[in-house]
């Protein structure tokens, strides 16, 4: 009987869906036995979110301070192999997610084990997983793939559908706007990779230490965003720790700096941005090498 263990932070309830599907092969099997742990904010995060709370959330996000979470409660004390589910937060992981990570008993869990991260997200989460892939080694647990689902429809409509599910918790699609989040197809997709697991599981291949999904299309980074996280990642440090240093969450000061920051973004994501595409096109045939480099490296352990 292999032992699996999955913990999750679902806030919108995508993660969870996510987790599901992947795992339903196992959940059929005799010989695999799963044990779903959600992780808890000791103080709960708002869904759908309030406009200030959202951003309020953001300094600690790209921070990784991390957020007081209740213990998970396992039914076994050793397991197999340890999936590890989340959403991105400011290009970063979950809050709590990341508060989970800090704990003794997160130490305890993962310690030489092996993990399969999932991201249910948009377009946008090569950064967060290279985060993740720090406080896995500081857990000295062995990252052995990733499967990452993105939003239908692709950036453009994301900038509309993904604020109106957060801010509204309306998900459905309208006008020409598709719905928000993961489809139903690439949940139902996903079995597939719950299909190689349990293989893999029968013939002990997770103590190899070696990834399990290879050539599934476990991810895909899309090579004109890197550059886009990377800016967005710095600007977010600088921005982060302005709001931080203004005051505690939920201050008026702070409110103060969230709404200037928030005016800053919109006037860079109507200006700087389109032209730092069309830049980025310009001069993509003579970066076109270094780019594929970097794909090739953000997509490991699973590859294409």
């Amino acid at each position: 009987m292999k032992n699996v263990l999955v913990i999750y932070y679902s806030q919108s309830g995508q993660l969870s869906k996510m987790a599901e599907s992947v795992t339903a092969s196992l959940n059929e099997s005799e010989h695999v036995k799963v044990d779903y742990c959600p992780i808890k904010p000791v103080t709960a995060y708002p869904y759908p979110w309030q406009f200030y709370p959202f951003f309020d959330a953001f300094p600690e996000s790209i921070y990784m301070n991390g957020c007081p979470v209740e213990a998970i409660e396992p039914q076994e004390k050793e397991y197999d192999l340890i999936i590890l589910a989340y959403s991105v937060w400011f290009l970063s992981p979950a809050i709590p997610i990341t508060g989970f990570l800090k704990t003794e008993q997160a130490k305890q869990l993962l310690k030489g084990k092996p993990v399969i991260t999932l991201i249910a997200c948009r377009d946008m989460w090569v950064m967060a997983q290279e985060k993740m892939k720090l406080l896995l080694v500081d857990l000295q647990a062995t990252l052995i793939d990733n499967v990452v689902l993105t939003d239908q429809g692709g950036s453009l409509y994301a900038f509309v559908t993904t604020p109106r599910w957060m801010f509204t918790g309306k998900k459905s699609p309208f006008l020409f706007f598709p719905a928000a989040g993961v489809s139903d197809h690439a949940f139902q997709d996903s079995r597939r990779f719950g299909d190689r697991l349990l293989v893999a599981l029968e013939n002990d291949e997770e103590k190899t230490g070696k990834p399990l999904l290879t050539n599934m299309g476990a991810v895909s980074v899309d090579g004109k965003l890197i550059g886009s996280e990377k800016v967005g990642t710095r600007s977010f440090m600088i921005w982060g720790n302005l709001i931080k240093k203004s005051g505690k969450p939920g201050s008026v000061a702070r409110k103060v700096v969230i709404t200037i920051y928030v005016v800053f973004l919109f006037v860079l994501i109507l200006t700087v941005v389109p032209l730092n595409i069309l830049i980025r096109r310009l001069i993509y045939p003579f970066t076109k090498k270094s780019i594929e480099e970097s794909v090739r490296e953000y997509e490991k352990p699973s590859g294409r």
